[in-house]
């Protein structure tokens, strides 16, 4: 079974989203199948067809959380020592060798991943090329227009 690295703000979003799919949204698509239902004819009803398929996606998401949280391994970064190591759920501020130009991230879990948000995955190729390295350690990534070398500027226990 697979195990997914998930940080305490990863768990606690994924089970808001989990109360709020299975205490509104459902209780009103059943609501909703039941009024389309009412209208007649269910071959030609669209919104009967319509409703039972926003169901369908709603159930297997629901069913999709369920599993993620009952395989997570939930990691709360502030209850380890700072030892100054890139770690799951660590901030890390890296600066590009060649121009440069720094950024921070967060290492987080697939499902927390939002890089709008500075929140990268474990598993892309920064992160992978972070993980254990300290400040001060010079890392090598390779992306899709070449090889980039980053200085770790920080690491943050948040």
């Amino acid at each position: 079974m697979t195990k997914y690295p998930m940080t305490v703000q990863g768990a606690r979003a994924l089970e808001e989203e989990h109360a709020h799919l299975t205490k509104v949204v459902r209780p009103k698509l059943s609501q909703d199948i039941g009024t389309a239902r009412e209208l007649g004819d269910l071959k030609e009803n669209a919104e009967y067809h319509a409703a039972r398929e926003q169901q369908g996606m709603v159930e297997a998401r629901i069913r999709d959380i369920e599993g993620r949280l009952q395989n997570a391994v939930i990691i709360d970064v502030t209850t380890i020592a700072h030892t100054g190591k890139v770690i799951f759920g660590t901030t890390v501020e890296i600066a590009n060798c060649e121009t440069d130009e720094s950024v921070t991230y967060q290492i987080v879990g697939e499902d927390e991943a939002d890089i709008k948000l500075s929140k990268i995955s474990v598993g892309s190729p920064i992160a992978r090329a972070l993980i254990g390295k300290e400040e001060g350690d010079v890392v090598t990534v390779k992306t899709p227009s070449g090889v980039v070398e980053y200085e770790i500027v920080e690491v943050r226990h948040i």
